[in-house]
């Protein structure tokens, strides 16, 4: 005879009721308890985050040397150079403020897409910030599952009894 997986009676573990926390990209839920290496996890991002930062700034050297050793002038130089800086510092704040808050108007994020690609500093720099304190959108996400889980509570604590015992009131006529 076959158990049904679906049986009562198996001792496999069940989903809680309610709303469920929303994944972190490489913390996946452990923000919620910090549990499971959440504090290995946020060192890990801080210092992959960093490494990467250091690295794109080495590749963007070569990129500077090969301008130079093609000779193309001080102005496109220094336009290059502005161009980056003013890219990463706008890709950080962006980053910085997609911590703590969801963008206001969806598509204009989506048009400073290519922007924050060429200021990819500032975004890994944001992260690494942010990995310093906590997992990059914690306090975000904790916000947002905190107030699901009281609207939740508050409407599991309004219902009372079973709905279909209720006294059907009389039409009128």
């Amino acid at each position: 005879m076959s158990e049904n997986p679906q049986n009562a009676d198996s001792d496999a573990p069940t989903t809680p009721a309610g709303p469920r926390p929303e994944p972190l990209r490489f913390f996946g839920t452990t923000w919620v308890h910090h549990d499971n290496g959440y504090a290995l996890r946020r060192v890990g991002a801080a210092g992959g985050s960093i490494v990467a930062a250091v690295a794109g700034c080495l590749l963007l050297r070569f990129a500077y040397q090969g301008l130079q050793i093609a000779d193309v002038g001080g102005i496109v130089g220094m336009l290059v150079v502005v161009m980056f800086a003013i890219c990463s510092a706008i890709a950080f704040r962006k980053t910085w403020e997609g911590f703590s808050a969801r963008p206001a108007d969806p598509a204009r994020e989506q048009s400073l897409r290519s922007l924050k690609a060429i200021g990819f500093v500032g975004s890994l720099l944001a992260y690494f910030f942010r990995s310093l304190t906590e997992a990059p959108g914690e306090k975000l996400h904790r916000q947002e599952y905190e107030t699901a889980l009281t609207q939740y509570e508050r409407r599991r604590g309004t219902r009372t009894g079973n709905p279909a015992a209720r006294k059907k009131k009389p039409k009128r006529k």
